[in-house]
Parts: C-alpha cells; sequence; structure tokens
C-alpha cells in the first residue's frame, strides 16, 4: 500500500497494511511512543524554573520544540505538535497539582496545551527562508498570546510565565519594570526562534537579533522609582507545618514573641484558623504582642458566623483590628471549584476544595509605621501574587511596598513553593516597589525595588527573618501603561492568523 508523507509525517494512521486493525491500547501506545519527544520539548523549559533553577536554560530550551514543529511535514501537524509541545510543558509544570485536582490535571494539559497549537503552525510557516523577519516577531507573539489566555483564573491563572524564570537576574527583569513579566516572556521566545533559525538557515542577521533582543534588558534597567520615607523593619514569621488551628496560632505567638520591636510583622496565609470577630480573647493575645513587638498582619481562615469561609489579612494594632482585607483571587479547585455542578466529581478523588470560599470584593490599603512616617502598603493574599493586574492596582492606590502573605504546606516537597516565592522579584521589579513574603511553611522572601533578593527562608528553615524594606514611590513604564504588549501580541497574532488563512482559502 502506498502511504503518502503527509499521513506518515500526521502519526495518526496506521503503520502497515493490515487487514486486521490493531487494537486501540497498541494504537495509544504507538501514538504516545511517537509523541514523546514533543512531551519531552515541553518539559525541558520548565527546569528554567525555581527548585532546578536552570535559569540560563530559558534562553535555549524552546529550541528543540521550535525545531519539531518547523520540521513538520504539514502545517496541520505543526498544530498539533505545538499541542502535544504545550500539553507536556502544563503538565510538567503543574505537576505539584496531582493531590488537589487528580486527573483533572490531565483534563487541563489538554485544554491548556491546545494554545500551542498556533505556536507550532507559526513555526513551520515562518521559519523559512524569505519569512524570517516575521517569524521573529509573529512566533514570539502568538506564545505570548496563549501564555496570556491561560492566564485566566478559571484555568489555573498566571503560574509558570516564561519571563519568570529570570526571578534572579534583576538586569533582564528591566523588561518587567517596561512591559511587566510579558515582555521578558516575549523577549525570551524571540532569542529562541532566533537561535531556531540560526541552526537550521546558518543565519548571521538571526544570531545578531538574539544578541540585541537578550541585551535589551540591561538597557531597559533603570530606576523608575525612589525611596519615600524613612526605611521600615518588617518581620516575616515562618513557623512550617504544625497542625492543628490552637497549636499553629500558638507557634505564630512565640515567634513573635521572640521578635525585637519593628515596623511590620507578618504572619502566613492561614496562620488563624479561627473567626477573630467571635474570639476576643485571641484578639486580646494579639493585641499584647502589637504592643510590644509591632503591629502584626495576620491571616484569618475560618468559618464565620453565617457558614461562610473566606481568607482574610487582618492588621492587628496597640488598640485592636486597625484593617481587613478579604483574598479576591480564589484558587481554583484547591478553594474552589469552577462550574462545579460539572467537575464536581474531582471531590471524590482529590483533595479539590468541598465547599467555595467566598472571594472579597477588592483591594484594600493598610498603613505601617506611626504618624507622618507611616507607610502605605496593599496585603495580597497567596495565589494573588502571581497576577500581575493585583501589584498595580495597589500601586495606582498609593502602596510604597507589596506585602503576600502565602501558605503553599499542601506542596513542601514539590517546586512550587520557591516557583512561588520567586515571583515576589518579579512584582517587585513590574512595580518600582519592594515586595516581602511571609509563608506559614515557606519559601519567606523579601526583594528591593528592583526585584534583588534581600531575604530568603527556604521551606526546611523554621523561626523569622527581619528584613529592612525602602519604601518607594514613583511609576514605572508597566504601571502606567499596563498590559500593552499581550495586547500587541494578541494584535499580530490574529493578524497573522487571518493572512495565513487568506493565503491557505483555494484561489478562483
Amino acid at each position: 500500500m502506498r502511504v503518502s508523507a503527509e499521513y506518515l509525517g500526521s502519526g495518526d494512521g496506521p503503520q502497515a497494511d493490515d487487514a486486521r486493525p490493531p487494537g486501540r491500547c497498541v494504537r495509544a501506545g504507538a501514538l504516545l511512543r511517537r509523541r514523546l519527544p514533543l512531551l519531552a520539548a515541553g518539559a525541558l523549559p520548565v527546569l528554567a524554573f525555581p527548585r532546578p533553577g536552570l535559569d540560563w536554560l530559558a534562553w535555549v530550551a524552546l529550541v528543540p520544540g521550535l525545531l519539531l514543529a518547523r520540521s513538520a511535514p504539514t502545517g496541520r501537524e505543526a498544530a498539533k505538535r505545538g499541542w502535544w509541545f504545550g500539553g507536556g510543558f502544563i503538565t510538567v509544570a503543574l505537576y505539584w497539582l496531582v493531590p488537589t485536582i487528580g486527573p483533572g490535571l490531565l483534563l487541563l494539559a489538554v485544554a491548556a496545551g491546545a494554545l500551542w497549537a498556533p505556536w507550532g503552525y507559526a513555526a513551520w510557516a515562518l521559519m523559512r527562508p524569505g519569512r524570517l523577519l516575521a517569524a521573529f516577531v509573529v512566533v514570539p507573539s502568538v506564545w505570548l498570546a496563549a501564555e496570556w489566555a491561560r492566564s485566566w483564573q478559571a484555568l489555573g491563572g498566571p503560574w509558570a510565565l516564561y519571563g519568570a524564570t529570570q526571578w534572579r537576574h534583576p538586569a533582564v527583569l528591566g523588561l518587567a519594570s517596561v512591559g511587566g513579566v510579558w515582555l521578558v516572556t516575549f523577549a525570551l521566545v524571540a532569542v529562541n526562534t532566533a537561535l531556531a533559525i540560526v541552526v537550521t538557515e546558518r543565519s548571521a542577521p538571526a544570531a545578531l537579533v538574539a544578541v540585541l533582543v537578550a541585551a535589551a534588558g540591561p538597557l531597559a534597567y533603570h530606576p523608575w522609582s525612589a525611596p519615600a520615607g524613612r526605611p521600615l523593619r518588617v518581620a516575616l514569621v515562618q513557623p512550617g507545618v504544625v497542625v492543628g488551628t490552637g497549636p499553629r496560632f500558638a507557634a505564630g505567638e512565640r515567634l513573635t514573641a521572640a521578635l525585637p520591636r519593628v515596623d511590620l510583622v507578618v504572619w502566613g496565609e492561614s496562620s488563624v484558623g479561627f473567626d477573630l470577630r467571635r474570639r476576643p480573647d485571641l484578639v486580646a493575645r494579639l493585641v499584647t504582642l502589637a504592643r510590644g513587638h509591632g503591629p502584626l498582619l495576620v491571616n484569618e481562615d475560618a468559618r464565620d458566623a453565617q457558614g461562610r469561609i473566606s481568607k482574610s489579612a487582618v492588621l492587628i494594632g496597640p488598640d485592636g483590628v486597625e484593617g481587613r482585607y478579604v483574598k479576591n483571587r480564589l484558587v481554583p479547585f484547591g478553594e474552589y471549584i469552577p462550574l462545579r455542578t460539572t467537575l464536581g466529581w474531582l471531590t471524590r478523588v482529590s483533595k479539590a476544595a468541598k465547599e467555595d470560599r467566598v472571594p472579597g470584593t477588592g483591594v484594600v490599603m493598610m498603613r505601617a509605621g506611626a504618624g507622618g512616617t507611616a507607610v502605605t502598603y496593599g496585603p495580597l493574599i497567596c495565589f494573588e501574587s502571581t497576577f500581575p493586574d493585583l501589584g498595580r492596582d495597589v500601586v495606582r492606590r498609593g502602596a510604597q511596598m507589596l506585602v503576600y502573605e502565602s501558605s503553599t504546606s499542601s506542596f513542601q516537597g514539590s517546586w512550587a513553593p520557591p516557583q512561588h516565592a520567586a515571583l515576589g522579584a518579579v512584582r517587585a521589579a513590574e512595580t518600582g516597589r519592594p515586595a516581602v513574603q511571609a509563608a506559614l511553611t515557606g519559601v519567606s522572601a523579601a526583594f528591593d525595588a528592583r526585584g534583588r533578593r534581600t531575604a530568603w527562608l527556604d521551606t526546611p528553615e523554621r523561626g523569622s527573618a527581619v528584613v529592612t524594606i525602602r519604601p518607594a514611590r514613583g511609576r514605572t513604564p508597566y504601571d502606567r501603561f499596563g498590559d500593552f504588549v499581550p495586547w500587541l501580541a494578541v494584535t499580530v497574532a490574529l493578524g497573522a492568523g487571518l493572512w495565513a488563512w487568506r493565503e491557505a482559502r483555494p484561489r478562483a
């Protein structure tokens, strides 16, 4: 039997003229073996994130995937390869969600992985002589459009954004101050695209483009913000994994009692497992700590008098409760289940949320320090540190520093805690504001206004860290103009898609 090259390249059909078709399991196994290189290519970029921490790898890790897509015999096969690549990336990047959503991770990988199909097609169509300039612009734009689309909260939020791999390089994060983490992602994908073209076309201009784009970050490394007011001393309290709401509260209390007097003490997410509005005795104990060691920002995770559960950052001063912020962006499946009537079955096979928590209605500003030297900050909770727009929102409302309360106790042995803490560097660079994160079980961290790390308490550590924070004022270009980079990327991707559709139409 004669089989066309297109049919063989698709990897989805029989490979021999057999009167009896192979069984489904055999066909599925053969398909998976043929697709393993794509899954491996999709997993490779994840090594650039913490915990592996091979951040240099981000500049070249996409090259294998680009080459596999470019070598496809047809555009349809290239799109399939992009889909499998994206599925491999999502599966490995979010592997630590298996205890929470179980088999739902595969559904998420299939759905989100489809967003990379256009990226595979773009690599196949444009990484060729005569179209190289378009490839430098379109291929990174299509990747960024996919990344922005999957950042929708219900799809898991903006976790493992490719630009976040550069959190340890403030000079590269100079791009984040201009266009957010999105611009860092664009630069990384553009360099990978240029290097893939160098491999296939031996193109000297492509090599020059790679060098110029890689140098863009240091060129954008500019102090957009300036110090505002006196430095603050902030204590981050990390008791570790403590079972039981009572012992957990007592552990935070004990660590705080050992602190010197500071301007603000920050506890991690879910550090208080009681409704403080119904526990004046616990409020009194916290007030005693606030009088001796400084105001406390604790985190309440408890059922209220109406039977609802929410997570709230509660500021305790020497006279009692001074402020309360309720978490707005809830974790899909961890704190609520999207389309619960359809996906509620996941609670029977995983640790997905048995009931939905109640979200807040907006950000709240708080103050640390006394009198005319008090500093305004915007408290945000855990998952919310992944969203660039929330950091910009509190800065627009006058925040001079960012404060995050976190807990990743469900994922202690995974790569999730260091990836989460690393986002503080990206948010600091984007907004030009110092950022601190107190994690109940680690990682707690602090970064200055340019994203440089000043403190890091890893997951095995127990205790506290006192850091000096220099509040900042002024606005970065990203603060002013917001998500213009992903909007431009979507525009380019749609324009390229329209061009491809017109080219593919049958001509009269």
